[in-house]
């Protein structure tokens, strides 16, 4: 039997544990289990609020597996993040027969702050290429089951992180 007095995961709290992502048709799309622990500080922004907020007041040695819906992991796809661009701005990365370009695969973009925003190819049609610049896993809800082996209630004030 656990100890109550141990501490409770809350907000700044220092968390060990396993953790496994799937889909809703079992699909692993993430695992630490067989595998280094993850370990975070609640609220670093490591883990999605969806999921830590499951996590709150779980104590070493506690698990669940839960479905979280995809409004509180990945969150909505949202038709303004599908985009269309002309054919020809992507002619470098196709060849005569289309095929350098696929369906499903990955392309990188640059947003005007100059950061990286990959976009997944979902059409490619005469005269334009249809990008989805959604999170892949938006709209899905995800299967998360975890471990916890250890939790450190830390004062803010007095944690040094090694960068």
């Amino acid at each position: 039997m656990i100890d109550s007095s141990e501490p409770a995961i809350g907000t700044g709290s220092l968390v060990t544990l396993h953790f496994s992502l799937a889909l809703s048709d079992g699909e692993i799309i993430d695992s630490t289990f067989g595998k280094k622990p993850a370990k975070f500080r609640i609220g670093d922004g490591n883990m999605l609020p969806g999921f830590e907020a499951e996590l709150m007041g779980l104590k070493n040695g506690d698990g669940f597996e839960k479905t979280i819906p995809h409004r509180n992991a990945f969150g909505e796809v949202n038709p303004k993040n599908i985009q269309r661009f002309p054919i020809e701005n992507f002619k470098h990365l196709l060849n005569d027969d289309m095929t350098a370009t696929k369906i499903g695969n990955v392309i990188s973009f640059t947003d005007a702050g100059g950061f990286e925003i990959p976009g997944v190819v979902k059409k490619i049609l005469d005269k334009e290429i249809v990008i989805d610049f959604n999170h892949p896993l938006s709209g899905k809800d995800i299967i998360f089951k975890v471990s916890i082996l250890s939790v450190l209630d830390i004062d803010a004030d007095s944690v040094v992180v090694k960068v």
